[in-house]
């Protein structure tokens, strides 16, 4: 990935640059910005600036990497010899470390670059499983950098989510971040820098990555997913900076499952719900169950999050809201039919529901057993 290819971050990019520039630049760097930031592309950017072969200025204004040298068209591909990427798994039978799952990673963060810790675990099929680094991993980190350099001007070491180290792990890293090899640059990409261990923060300099600004978003939703402005820009607002999140409503833009097109429906939904209106419920089920399968899990987790907008919006905490007008009316409204308790059985039986549905239960059933549960429930004094 080249620096040109990221949205935005003109200030950390620079900084960057001069730091390779000057000679200034870390031996290890800790990318720290939010979910969904651009805080693993900055790091994939920097690896391949690094051991470009021909760096050269772009539009006249700044360095990038040339994008065609050998050692660009291997990182890009994420194959060069001198890349070694350490990322969090789950305790599958294929393995414990990395290397087991490298080819599934490599198509994974070749398809999208801002990607989250519960997309990749779902790749790999972890179903409820916790991902990790292991100690076997922080073994192999120590073996792979005891060797020299195949081609580039570095060593890199790419450390996706950090913070799951466990404490076996991390005091490997800690030993190896305190002596480290020569010409050895170590990337850190977290989320989470505040369950880092100190010893770590300390022997790394940290790169502070902001969230994507609404326009960032709005842009790259138009550029790399044709959406019309009106609708990224929606999107962006939504997705707060996220743009992983931002993505995955774009694509549902683009596979005719709207945002606005899911809360028409859910609010119909409640609507139903609300009036007991049983006819009404039984079309609706049968309706949900004519949906492709990513549609019934997009109109889930909408429900999901609207009743947490619900909840925020009881608790006083309306400005954390980021929704369209009839969102919001819709919330304030619906607010003063449930209490706290209400909101807590139905995410719950929501969530049971997302998961029957990924293990391919009767979407039918699913829908219709929720709403005759909501129906009772709403009416009950709680």
């Amino acid at each position: 990935m080249q620096f040109s290819e990221i949205i935005g971050h003109d200030e950390t990019k620079q900084m960057l640059l001069r730091a390779v520039q000057t000679n200034h630049l870390a031996h290890a760097l800790l990318f720290d910005g939010p979910q969904g930031s651009a805080n693993l592309a900055l790091a994939l950017a920097l690896a391949q600036y690094v051991n470009c072969e021909d760096k050269q200025l772009i539009d006249g204004v700044g360095q990038d990497a040339c994008g065609r040298c050998a050692s660009c068209v291997k990182i890009q591909k994420l194959v060069h010899p001198d890349l070694h990427m350490v990322f969090p798994v789950a305790n599958l039978a294929k393995g414990k470390n990395s290397e087991a799952y490298l080819v599934d990673w490599r198509k994974f963060l070749l398809d999208q670059p801002y990607r989250t810790l519960p997309d990749w675990l779902e790749t790999m099929g972890a179903d409820n499983k916790q991902g990790n680094i292991s100690a076997e991993e922080a073994r192999n980190i120590l073996q792979k950098l005891s060797l020299k350099a195949y081609e580039g001007a570095y060593k890199i070491m790419l450390i996706w989510l950090p913070e799951l180290m466990n404490v076996t792990s991390a005091n490997a890293l800690l030993k190896v971040l305190e002596e480290p090899p020569a010409q050895t640059l170590f990337l850190l990409v977290t989320n989470q820098s505040d369950k880092l261990l100190i010893t770590i923060l300390s022997r790394t300099q940290r790169v502070a990555v902001r969230a994507f600004t609404d326009e960032e978003v709005s842009t790259y939703l138009r550029q790399h997913l044709n959406l019309d402005e009106t609708t990224a820009r929606r999107i962006a607002y939504l997705a707060d900076g996220d743009l992983s999140a931002a993505t995955k409503l774009g694509q549902q833009e683009s596979n005719g499952t709207s945002v606005s097109g899911q809360h028409t429906w859910f609010a119909e939904w409640m609507r139903l719900c609300y009036r007991q209106d049983l006819l009404g419920l039984v079309k609706q089920a049968d309706q949900f169950d004519g949906f492709n399968k990513e549609k019934q899990k997009g109109l889930v987790e909408y429900s999901i999050r609207l009743y947490r907008d619900l909840f925020l919006w009881q608790q006083g905490a309306g400005a954390l809201l980021r929704l369209p007008d009839d969102e919001l009316e819709f919330v304030k409204n619906f607010s003063k039919v449930l209490t706290i308790t209400h909101i807590e059985h139905i995410v719950t039986d929501l969530n049971e529901a997302a998961y029957h549905l990924e293990r391919n239960a009767r979407a039918r059933m699913i829908m219709l057993d929720l709403s005759l549960t909501f129906s009772r429930l709403i009416k009950t004094k709680l």
